[in-house]
């Protein structure tokens, strides 16, 4: 079966004055039907600018320098911009970190989703204001016939971000890209979101990628997980058999850098050093820098993204297969 979404060897770079920055570079993946894929990295690790590459809203001086965007089979890389945007908002959506990306300061919010229905849907104005009521109910927006009324500046940044992903569930998308949507709310209605999203893929066959730092969430949401760190995925799995047996040591730093797996009283778990500057990045590994078992061999080379186990892989030459056999 054709996946919903495959990216593959995936590179936008970014040309500045300064030299090339290579925000992402040979990066693939596939998002199946009605599953999650939690892509997951720190900061300018490049996971932002992979969801702004799938959906072609990628800025000069940046662009896609290379690979393949399949949506149902359709390489997004090739259409023109006017098929591009048939498909954002309507099979394709995205949910940004800032709800002021998705919404217009000067228009009521009845204006803006009502529009966003008939922009993809003939159906009565009646009917549209209807959808789009019952979909801010559905993210948790009490009154929702009153708040339609509202405009952004009248709702709290939490409440913009509630209608920001009402909007992208409008149309109950094939595809949805959701940037840390839930960072700017609160955990009961960060819970209600995840639960409301979960129930839309089970239900409706919409594939997502939910990008984030946060390992609780993918642990609770994602189906899969992809680790990014400078520019390139590290590690992919399933995401119960990546969290509980890391075979990356970025992947195993990161979970031992969440407070909650640390003793009591004891000092918190960090990976030493600072990423590294994507204009300048060092031969071979990127992390060998920071890694415990780096040894001259990862100088040497850049390792190839490789199936260590089935369904496991992860870029690296001195990976933790000894944790992935005990488990």
């Amino acid at each position: 079966m054709t996946p919903t979404l495959e990216v593959r060897n995936l590179r936008t770079h970014f040309f500045t004055r300064a030299g090339v920055v290579k925000a992402v570079d040979d990066v693939s993946f596939a998002v199946e039907r009605g599953r999650v894929l939690g892509l997951v990295g720190e900061s300018g690790s490049g996971k932002t600018v992979t969801g702004f590459s799938i959906i072609g809203l990628v800025d000069p001086p940046g662009r896609i320098a290379g690979g393949r965007i399949l949506f149902q089979g359709t390489d997004l890389t090739t259409l023109s911009e006017e098929a591009m945007r048939d498909l954002r908002g309507n099979r394709i959506a995205m949910i940004f970190q800032d709800p002021m990306m998705t919404l217009n300061p000067v228009l009521r919010i009845d204006t803006q989703m009502v529009e966003t229905v008939l922009a993809h849907r003939r159906t009565t104005r009646e009917e549209a204001r209807r959808i789009a009521r019952d979909a801010l109910g559905q993210v948790g927006i009490p009154s929702p016939e009153e708040r339609l009324h509202a405009y952004p500046h009248q709702f709290s940044g939490g409440m913009r971000q509630r209608v920001a992903i009402a909007i992208a569930l409008l149309h109950k998308p094939d595809l949805i890209i959701a940037d840390e949507p839930t960072t700017a709310l609160d955990v009961t209605i960060q819970g209600q979101i995840l639960a409301e999203a979960q129930k839309l893929c089970a239900e409706s066959g919409t594939a997502m990628i939910w990008i984030t730092h946060d390992l609780s969430v993918v642990a609770g949401l994602a189906d899969d997980i992809a680790v990014m760190y400078a520019g390139r995925v590290v590690e992919q799995g399933p995401v119960d058999e990546v969290l509980d047996a890391p075979l990356h040591p970025y992947t195993l730093g990161l979970i031992g850098s969440v407070p909650s797996r640390n003793r009591r009283g004891a000092p918190l778990r960090q990976i030493p050093g600072m990423t590294p500057s994507l204009l300048n990045l060092p031969e071979g590994c990127a992390f060998r820098a920071r890694c415990p078992r780096a040894t001259d061999a990862c100088a040497a080379v850049q390792p190839m993204i490789t199936e260590h186990r089935p369904g496991r892989f992860a870029r690296c030459i001195h990976p933790h297969l000894e944790a992935a056999e005990a488990a």
